[in-house]
């Protein structure tokens, strides 16, 4: 994958997705508000790149494992497309979040504990069915459709020094590295500015402002698979682990945000629960747990920019309960 992937998928979802806003907080400060996607966060990018990237979709429509975010996009998209969506669930799954699934006219299956196993459910659906699968963050098409974040971030701030997002599976942030990423032009190319490069040009997320990549530190999927040099397996729990619960970091994202681009770093529990709480109090924006979790890295010191950075930090989802903004 590269960065003509993410171009590719921005054309074929253009006028299908929100242009979110970007928001100066403090001079070079910026935070980029995904949560105000439809269906409350990123994910529906990669939905819509996938769905329409597979041509003439079959009669038993889409099916997705989903924490619940990635659900609500898929949810979202069959339904614009006109297909039926079949989505399954964990039990762990926020109430909200299910009826949001519930309230798109999906079909709902809640099983297993956690996604691991809800995706074993689903899967084993699937070849039943013939449903095109929409993986939550493993496919290139839904990499590339979240990588159209990073465009949009490049585009809206005039450039950043360094982007930090939250990491569950991967498939967002290793999206918004190749989105953000530098295109090399063929050599001889005297193509325009903007204009897809090689094939390969910007594999694993080339040149570009550095990823800084926070995961709760009770599910440290890119943390553990950096240290071991290979995606493992971690334990899943926390406040974030309907939306951050995978339980290894994908193979795709594994590859790409293995570049000496993106640094990750851990945050505890309490502090996005105080990230959640400040975003609210400061600036009235309404996250989720995994929402916050980027600016919790800024917040609680996991990352320090230095004097005169240029940041952006993606806030990336909205599906919460609004009587817990205050409280843990």
């Amino acid at each position: 994958m590269d960065y003509s992937d993410v171009l590719a998928a921005a054309s074929r979802i253009d006028g299908l997705v929100l242009r979110t806003p970007v928001l100066e907080v403090s001079p070079g400060v910026f935070f980029k508000l995904e949560l105000l996607q439809h269906s409350g966060s990123f994910k529906v990018r990669g939905a819509f790149n996938r769905m329409l990237s597979a041509g003439e979709l079959p009669p038993s429509g889409v099916i997705a494992a989903s924490g619940g975010n990635h659900g609500l996009a898929v949810a979202y998209a069959a339904r614009a497309l006109g297909v039926r969506a079949e989505i399954f669930v964990p039990e762990v799954t926020s109430p909200v979040k299910v009826v949001g699934l519930e309230a798109l006219g999906a079909h709902i299956t809640q099983t297993g504990a956690i996604y691991s196993e809800a995706a074993e459910a689903a899967a084993k659906r699937a070849a039943e069915t013939g449903a095109l699968v929409v993986h939550a963050y493993d496919q290139a098409e839904v990499v590339a459709g979240q990588g159209t974040t990073g465009l949009e971030i490049v585009e809206q701030t005039g450039g950043v020094d360094t982007v930090v997002v939250a990491v569950g599976g991967g498939g967002f942030a290793a999206g918004i590295t190749l989105g953000t990423s530098t295109p090399t032009p063929a050599p001889g190319s005297t193509s325009a500015a903007g204009s897809a490069p090689a094939p390969g040009s910007a594999s694993g997320g080339g040149s570009g402002p550095r990823i800084i990549a926070v995961e709760p530190e009770r599910i440290p999927t890119l943390h553990e698979a950096l240290r071991a040099g290979h995606p493992v397996p971690v334990e899943v729990s926390g406040v974030a682990a309907d939306a951050l619960g995978a339980t290894k970091i994908g193979a795709i994202a594994f590859e790409i945000l293995s570049s000496p681009r993106v640094e990750s770093v851990l945050v505890t529990d309490e502090a996005i629960v105080e990230a959640r709480r400040t975003l609210w109090a400061r600036h009235r924006v309404a996250t989720e747990p995994a929402g916050a979790t980027a600016y919790a890295a800024l917040l609680a010191g996991a990352y320090t920019p230095a004097p005169g950075e240029r940041v952006a930090v993606v806030l990336c989802g909205s599906n919460t309960d609004p009587s817990t903004l205050t409280t843990p």
